[in-house]
């Protein structure tokens, strides 16, 4: 597949951020266009509001998008204080960028989903695709919607509609986005930092995640994958490993042996509960490629390393 345009929603928010530059390394600066409702700070930086329909038509107009990656979004802490702000931005915004596609005649829309879409009664260990989804944020019930409508406009609108359900992403580069899987940016940011750290999870709490530069590369494999090998569409399941807020300190002591984390579980301790521990990421690996080049170790060292070089200059 051949992309002549792209646009980038949610272009500050913390894939957008990395997004933008990945994918302008390898497609060049002059397609991609990144828009937000902040400005981020890039020369190409287009204003756009993704819950005014009219906005999004123009935009998609004016600079002939034939690419999507639609990364506006409402994230799961930030969705429960929130409710009625994540029901905009994730549903109707979503709505919006896949009408406005249909009509103006783009060619591939990527819709990042979430382990959100899990629930209590889904499997807590190897998930697969089609489980059990009832969730109990309004992040992830917006999300399993968003799914859906994805789905619908492939099959009865004729638009692609690509997505992966991402678990907890790390990164140096940019600041947590208000996820419930934030806890351990932070951790690592406070052991750098030589700060203990108030953990908003139990120290036992396992969630699946992976490292940003394979989220990065995962999205360009799929937006790339040859249609005729997708059984699925918007749905794919995507992890590197797991791990728990006490085996993260573990490894992080074996930098900074004073380092300590103290457990004081909030409100997100519940929305963490409702997920599953690690999911199976089978299907695309079968249908598009998926192989992530990170493991747990290799992750912490490279992010330990870099959060090193930026926080503390002179000690990398």
């Amino acid at each position: 597949m051949t992309f002549q345009k792209i646009l980038i929603t949610g272009a500050g928010g913390q894939i957008g951020s990395e997004l933008t530059s990945y994918l302008s390394e390898i497609y060049g600066e002059e397609r991609i266009i990144p828009s937000d409702v902040r400005d981020t700070g890039d020369s190409r930086f287009k204003f756009l509001d993704v819950t005014d329909k009219k906005s999004v038509a123009l935009i998609l107009d004016k600079y002939k998008i034939d690419t999507i990656f639609h990364l506006a979004a409402i994230l799961s802490a930030n969705g429960e204080r929130n409710p009625e702000v994540a029901y905009r931005v994730n549903v109707d915004g979503l709505h919006n960028i896949l009408e406005s596609s249909v009509e103006k005649k783009v060619d591939l829309v990527m819709i990042p989903s979430t382990i959100g879409v899990f629930g209590p009664e889904t499997p807590k260990e190897n998930v697969p695709i089609e489980t059990v989804t009832r969730p109990t944020t309004i992040y992830g019930i917006t999300k399993l919607l968003a799914e859906q409508l994805g789905n619908y406009y492939q099959y009865k609108r004729g638009l692609d509609v690509r997505g992966m359900r991402f678990p907890g992403l790390l990164s140096y580069k940019s600041p947590p986005g208000g996820g419930t899987t934030d806890y351990a940016i932070e951790m690592m940011i406070s052991a750098v930092k030589g700060e203990k750290y108030d953990c908003f999870l139990k120290r036992d709490t396992r969630l699946p995640m992976m490292y940003l530069p394979d989220a990065l590369e995962s999205l360009k494999k799929l937006a790339e994958a040859d249609a005729s090998k997708l059984v699925h569409r918007t749905d794919f399941n995507v992890s590197a490993f797991s791990f728990t807020p006490d085996e993260l300190e573990a490894e992080l002591k074996n930098y900074y042996p004073s380092f300590s984390s103290y457990y004081k579980p909030d409100f997100r301790q519940r929305i963490a509960d409702s997920w599953p521990g690690s999911l199976d990421s089978s299907a695309a690996k079968r249908e598009w490629g998926f192989k992530p080049n990170y493991d747990f170790r290799g992750t912490v060292e490279d992010m330990v390393t870099n959060l090193q070089a930026r926080l503390i200059p002179g000690k990398a």
